[in-house]
């Protein structure tokens, strides 16, 4: 006769064996992405295309691409895409010529990089190896219910969002950001667009203003996540993650989160912890919680 401790072993041993090819499939998974990985960090300075890359792993182009946009919540040529970007920023910084650092990160010709640059980088090339020399940035400090707000912005849109206690604080703070730029007060629609971002912590409206930000992809993703969190909600970083299609990315997305320049216009403020608690915010954890107690206030009228 069996017993009771019979079925809930052989109860355990069909789960095992029903779990182990799904258990050796995501290890296989992790295993090409990881590969596919090292080899685009290797390569990111060569043409590699990818058939190329698949060639490599033994892989066809498309299930490849499938499974690295899965784990990583990006295709294998926008990755390689932030990964010459880096580059090409960290040879500007060291002094390289324009055209050098073009050139060695990887880009064929300087057409192809001045395409996306603009995009990327949300300054010319010279302008970011000079630490933002020839940018022209206005600004403006306007009272809210959570403290001084500052608001600036190239001729291209919105640059920096800043909160605090002290203008002369945050002033010094944006030159720090920008220390070669130009930046002087803006005029009265400037200080619209900061007097709109302020009214909208106080209600359900939402401010669409044009942003000039240094991005990359996989912030792109966290931040287009963040704008569609509805006022009044919070979700945790691991949520957030999954959403994107990268649900083993959260400490990644907290990094994309404490890197977000124009705070408010991007609710940076909306990721929480796992448990619920509000965690790290750059403008002070308090300050959080206000902002997210004023929107589900605003939410729940």
């Amino acid at each position: 006769m069996i017993g009771k401790d019979d079925v809930e072993a052989m109860v355990q041993q069909l789960t095992k064996q029903t779990r182990q090819p799904e258990v050796e499939a995501e290890a296989a998974s992790e295993s090409i992405v990881k590969r596919a990985r090292l080899y685009l960090e290797e390569h990111f300075d060569e043409p590699v295309t990818l058939e190329v890359l698949g060639r490599h792993l033994d892989l066809s182009p498309h299930h490849l691409q499938r499974q690295f946009k899965r784990a990583t919540g990006v295709t294998p040529k926008e990755y390689v895409s932030a990964l010459r970007i880096d580059a090409l920023k960290a040879r500007l910084k060291d002094g390289r010529s324009v055209t050098e650092a073009i050139y060695d990160s990887g880009y064929a010709s300087g057409s192809r990089f001045y395409e996306h640059s603009t995009e990327r980088l949300g300054m010319t090339a010279s302008a970011y190896r000079r630490g933002g020399h020839g940018m022209s940035i206005e600004f403006t400090v306007v009272p809210s219910s959570v403290g001084r707000l500052l608001l600036a912005a190239t001729e291209r849109g919105v640059c920096s969002v800043m909160l605090g206690h002290d203008a002369v604080a945050l002033e010094d703070e944006l030159s720090r950001e920008f220390p070669n730029a130009t930046i002087k007060p803006g005029g009265v629609d400037l200080k619209k667009w900061a007097e709109a971002v302020v009214g909208s912590l106080d209600s359900l409206d939402t401010v669409d203003l044009p942003l000039d930000v240094v991005a990359t992809a996989f912030q792109c993703q966290v931040w287009r996540a963040l704008r569609a969190i509805p006022k009044g909600a919070a979700y945790s970083y691991g949520e957030i993650a999954a959403a994107i299609g990268n649900p083993k990315a959260a400490r990644a997305v907290g990094t994309a989160c404490a890197t977000n320049p124009v705070s408010l216009l991007v609710p940076c403020h909306r990721a929480v912890r796992e448990d619920g608690s509000v965690g790290g915010y750059r403008w002070g954890s308090d300050r959080k919680q206000r902002i997210l107690t004023k929107e589900r206030r605003a939410a729940e009228q």
